[in-house]
């Protein structure tokens, strides 16, 4: 090794010892890829979120037969977490295979043994797939404010103390065109914010509240559950819980804005007052609907599935057909995942990956045991 390569494998080294040193030990170990799955085509639909399968490459039914089925699902919800969405074309696969997919996918992914499949608020028992199955209708969207407008980011239902880490939503009725869903990464709207502006989020935490929902009650429109809805901690009516507004997510340790959009569930920033908590919780909601490069589109085909992390991913439908002339139906399955937390030693994704490639400065540099060296 040349006097050069020497001191820049020391730069490195020193580099990676004071990155570590800094961040501190993680309260959760993020996961690793097994890549299991590239034994399947699949490719990015953007630099920053989104991978699909190619049609007929790999059925989640498949996967769940599989001699390897742990292996592959741990593989399936470490890529989902890292990418925040991943698209499957016509999958053939029942409502329980459904719903046994994601409750496996939060299990692999390392989620409290007391946290299930959700139950919506709204959800009614007596439904032919049980109150485990979130009904996706336009047809329902016309009773009332029941969705989101298609600026309307969200992340599902965080007005429970215990919200989703991982959805499966498959569609059996599209229009013929329209209609589609689109999905922004919160790793992303964390890499928008500057230095400063990341340090003043870090300590602060935002107020959700599931107050559409109380109104479609008090209209007579639907009979809330009281819960438990899936987990010990998700009961009652109140339909409120608080949350960090940047949170870590545990499956790949990095940071990652948690607010819902402009008339979700994020209701006021806490430690600041009502005019700050709007102003910044305004400039979040933007950085997430007007930035998008930090988004994926996906174009629906009849009995496609797309799967997300919803501790890192927004997502949000596109109402842009004629809902009384064609239906968009589909079946939603919901992991429950663990309370939501700040690590103060976690990473932006960006910096993790500078630690792996510094990583692999250093083992490429580093000299080999004689007993390798052939």
């Amino acid at each position: 090794m040349s006097p050069v390569e020497t001191q820049q494998l020391a730069n490195a080294t020193a580099a990676l010892s004071l990155k570590a040193q800094a961040a501190g030990p993680l309260k959760v170990q993020p996961l690793k890829r097994n890549f299991s799955l590239d034994a399947y085509k699949n490719f990015k639909v953007q630099p920053h979120i989104g991978t699909e399968f190619a049609k007929g490459t790999l059925q989640i039914r498949d996967i769940l037969k599989a001699p390897n089925a742990d292996e592959l699902i741990k593989d399936f919800a470490v890529l989902t977490s890292e990418r925040n969405v991943v698209f499957l074309r016509d999958q053939d696969i029942t409502f329980e295979e459904q719903k046994e997919f994601v409750d496996r996918l939060g299990r692999a992914g390392g989620k409290p043994a007391t946290s299930g499949l959700h139950a919506h608020p709204t959800t009614d028992p007596s439904d032919e797939f049980g109150e485990k199955r979130l009904l996706i209708s336009s047809e329902l969207g016309k009773r009332g404010d029941y969705y989101a407008g298609s600026t309307e980011f969200q992340s599902p239902f965080t007005f429970e103390p215990v919200p989703s880490d991982y959805a499966v939503l498959r569609l059996r009725e599209i229009p013929p065109e329209g209609g589609d869903t689109l999905w922004a990464s919160a790793y992303e709207v964390y890499e928008r914010l500057s230095p400063a502006f990341r340090a003043f989020l870090e300590p602060l935490t935002a107020t959700h509240e599931g107050d559409a929902f109380k109104r479609l009650e008090a209209q007579g429109i639907y009979k809330l559950n009281p819960g438990p809805r899936g987990a010990p901690e998700d009961v009652g009516l109140d339909l409120k819980a608080v949350h960090p507004v940047i949170r870590t997510n545990p499956v790949t340790g990095w940071k990652g804005v948690f607010v819902n959009g402009t008339k979700g569930f994020t209701k006021r920033i806490n430690e600041l007052s009502k005019d700050e908590s709007d102003l910044v919780l305004d400039h979040l909601f933007s950085l997430i609907t007007q930035n998008h490069d930090l988004q994926v589109r996906f174009r629906w085909n009849k009995h496609d599935v797309a799967v997300w992390d919803n501790r890192s991913a927004f997502h949000t439908a596109t109402t842009d057909f004629d809902a009384d002339a064609y239906n968009r139906v589909g079946d939603r399955a919901t992991s429950l995942g663990e309370r939501p937390y700040f690590d103060p030693a976690s990473t932006s994704r960006r910096e993790a990956w500078e630690l792996h490639l510094l990583w692999l400065v250093v083992l490429t540099w580093l000299p080999w045991p004689p007993n390798l060296r052939k």
